[in-house]
């Protein structure tokens, strides 16, 4: 069984797995063991390239065409002095009183509040030709004047993203923010009174309770409604790297779906869906980010642009996962590097060894090094320099997005 977060073009094949890590006192797997060879690009963005400095002038010009849109699109929006985030709909709002809805109700409370979201990214091809790449997702708004909440997987390195309403009305959306570590994003349409979600609470959800899921399957088919139950809470999985702590439902989801709204039988918005599980042998297996858990997410990405509180190193560092990208690096040797290390006291070309005695292969290490840290925190990071090993007392700082 395979279980994947869907991304602007369907599946990303990333599985949920649990991945162990090794004691700094392990044996460390020298380069051309027996193990495989991952690419150092996710699997979903993996391409290769004989030529590395043509790769990096591509690279630099689509970061340039994309955060020059994203600035271009950020200007026509003006920031509020005021931000209603979370305002009931009037007219319209949930029941009350512990009264419950048929899934034909909760659809006719909730359904002017979910979204379409599709995006247009420029992609790189084989000898570096450059095309137009279009995706599809959900999103649900949650304030009047145009804040709209989706996931960061569905418009991750979008150069343009579209919103439909449920009225069909097609809209611009700027990017607002967005936070990779919990799957969360925040988009702004230019618009007034429109209907948001009304936010309920994850915490008091119980399993067998019933649920109704609205989105955008396959990208076609907006405003599709599917109902089921909470089939678990609080499932600790992994997505691309991530640990994440999700409600399981049987609710019919599918790619497309990303983003859109999980309802309880009030109306309530209580889950953000941002995955399925996939398979010949697989049925009813949806999952859905925690309101409770999104809700001081998304808070923080409107009002600062980031999720404060989150350590980090204080370095730049580049994970080489295949042999060709370490060849190219002028090393033999897999693993993580120090592409610039800051105030830290190391030097580019640093290969990371443990941290705090946790040894470090991936930057998935590295994630769970420095989890239950804060900002503050002193670390011990053992490394190479020059082919010797070597230690430096980091003190965390907090990990702050480069504008």
């Amino acid at each position: 069984m395979s279980v994947y977060s869907y991304g602007p073009q369907g599946p990303d094949g990333q599985g949920y797995h649990s991945q162990g890590n090794r004691r700094a006192d392990e044996p460390f797997a020298a380069p051309g063991g027996s193990g495989p060879v991952i690419d150092m690009v996710p699997a979903r963005q993996r391409k290769r390239h004989p030529f590395l400095y043509g790769l990096v002038l591509v690279a630099l010009c689509g970061a340039a065409a994309y955060f020059g849109t994203v600035y271009a699109n950020s200007r026509t929006m003006p920031e509020p002095k005021n931000v209603v985030v979370y305002q009931a709909p009037s007219g319209n709002a949930p029941v009350t009183g512990g009264a419950r809805l048929d899934a034909a109700s909760v659809a006719g409370a909730a359904s002017d509040s979910v979204v379409e979201i599709t995006t247009e990214s420029v992609q790189t091809g084989s000898y570096f030709n450059q095309y137009v790449a279009t995706g599809a997702g959900s999103g649900v708004i949650i304030s009047a004047d145009g804040y709209i909440v989706t996931n960061d997987h569905v418009i991750s390195g979008a150069n343009s993203i579209a919103v439909r309403l449920h009225d069909g009305t097609t809209l611009d959306a700027a990017l607002v923010a967005t936070d990779a570590k919990t799957d969360l994003a925040v988009v702004r349409v230019q618009a007034q009174g429109l209907i948001p979600a009304t936010l309920g609470t994850s915490a008091d959800l119980v399993v067998g309770q019933p649920v109704v899921a609205i989105g955008n399957p396959l990208g076609r088919l907006g405003g599709t409604v599917t109902d089921g139950i909470i089939s678990a809470k609080d499932r600790v999985i992994s997505i691309d790297g991530e640990h994440m702590t999700l409600l399981q439902t049987n609710a019919a989801v599918n790619p497309g779906n990303s983003g859109g709204g999980l309802f309880d039988a009030q109306a309530r918005l209580v889950g953000v869906v941002n995955s399925k599980s996939s398979g010949s042998d697989v049925e009813g297996l949806g999952f859905a980010i925690p309101i409770d858990t999104a809700r001081p997410v998304i808070e923080q990405l409107i009002t600062q642009g980031y999720v404060s509180g989150r350590p980090s190193l204080g370095m730049e560092l580049v994970e080489l996962t295949s042999y060709r990208s370490a060849i190219f690096a002028g090393t033999g040797r897999l693993g993580v590097y120090v592409n610039n290390g800051g105030k830290t006291g190391l030097t580019n070309g640093d290969y990371l060894l443990s941290i705090d005695g946790l040894a470090i292969e991936t930057m998935t290490d590295v994630k769970t090094a420095l989890s239950g840290h804060s900002p503050g925190d002193t670390v011990t990071v053992q490394y190479l320099h020059s082919g010797a090993v070597r230690e430096a007392a980091v003190v965390l700082v907090e990990d702050i997005p480069a504008a």
